[in-house]
């Protein structure tokens, strides 16, 4: 059946093959949205010169589309193959560093990962958001603050990470309950602290065929360990982060390219027997100690750093 649009014009029958990419930006000019425009004959332009400069075979094109088809099946809620796919090329990345510009001290953003939900705990400050066994005790404690150092009451941290596996509460099959995840408030003078454990570096799932993408690049499919935070304030722009530990030998090739260097923390080795009781861990004597300062943005401040970053690629 017709979608109803009728011709507009007549294109040139092509006898050439530049003939083809003229027609479809052509047709791409009737777009309606003056930014889809852009983005389609832009993409139109990329697209059929990666074509042309590579002098792609029919063989190679139809693979693509098949790779392309079995991401597509293999994607669901909780296998994001999509998105991993993105995320592998470093789209994702470059994406989200175009889209979180900074300047000074502020934290920087990173990927949100396909791990992040809202069936979380909301635990105070001081409490632990993973249960006993899930790893070696690490605990989180920081401020938030303003660019000009001035402390933020009340921001709401989202908090989740791995398990010393290496596996997110989600991947297992009998989940019943939010683990190695929490969600809490930050006291009045912005300060904050939580019992966690040292995150381990984790594969990307290694069994579909972004998988085989990586093999045939020759790239391992491992990501660093990592601590995902997410930090919400009226008035403030939300800020979605991770900060890696030092010292993890993946730090320096990320599968997916989520690290800057801004966000590699030193963990600080406490044994103390003492201490350790002090911060709420039941057992051992001692405790890795991950101090953090997480310093945000205004949405008035983010909005201007977004306006001249988008200025700066349209002058480049």
């Amino acid at each position: 059946m017709s979608n109803g649009i009728p011709p507009r014009f007549d294109l040139p029958i092509p006898d050439r093959a530049d003939i083809i990419t003229d027609n479809v930006l052509k047709l791409a000019e009737a777009t309606p949205n003056p930014r889809l425009r852009f983005i389609f004959q832009t993409l139109i332009k990329h697209l059929h010169g990666f074509v042309n400069e590579t002098d792609l075979t029919t063989e190679e094109w139809m693979a693509a589309i098949q790779f392309l088809t079995r991401v597509g099946q293999t994607h669901t809620s909780f296998r994001p193959e999509m998105n991993t796919l993105s995320s592998v090329l470093g789209v994702s990345a470059l994406v989200d560093a175009l889209n979180n510009p900074v300047e000074g001290n502020a934290t920087e953003s990173t990927l949100l990962g396909p791990f992040y939900t809202d069936d979380t705990a909301h635990i105070a400050n001081g409490e632990g958001i993973a249960s006993e066994g899930k790893g070696e005790y690490m605990y989180v404690e920081g401020q938030v603050v303003t660019t000009e150092g001035v402390p933020i009451p009340g921001a709401i941290i989202d908090t989740w990470e791995s398990d010393s596996d290496g596996f997110y509460d989600m991947q297992f099959s009998n989940r019943s309950h939010p683990d190695c995840r929490g969600r809490l408030q930050c006291a009045n003078d912005g300060s904050f602290g939580f019992r966690a454990v040292v995150p381990a570096p984790y594969p990307i799932p290694g069994d579909g065929p972004v998988s085989e993408l990586l093999l045939a690049m020759n790239r391992h499919n491992m990501r660093p360990s990592h601590l995902h935070i997410m930090v919400e304030a009226p008035g403030y722009h939300k800020l979605v982060t991770a900060f890696f530990p030092e010292g993890c030998k993946y730090i320096q090739s990320d599968s997916v390219f989520g690290i800057k260097k801004s966000l590699i923390v030193k963990l600080e080795h406490i044994d103390d027997e003492g201490e350790t009781r002090k911060r709420g861990f039941p057992a051992g004597a001692s405790f890795e100690l991950m101090r953090l300062r997480i310093v945000m943005l205004t949405n008035e401040q983010f909005k201007s750093y977004r306006a001249k970053n988008a200025e700066s690629k349209r002058t480049a």
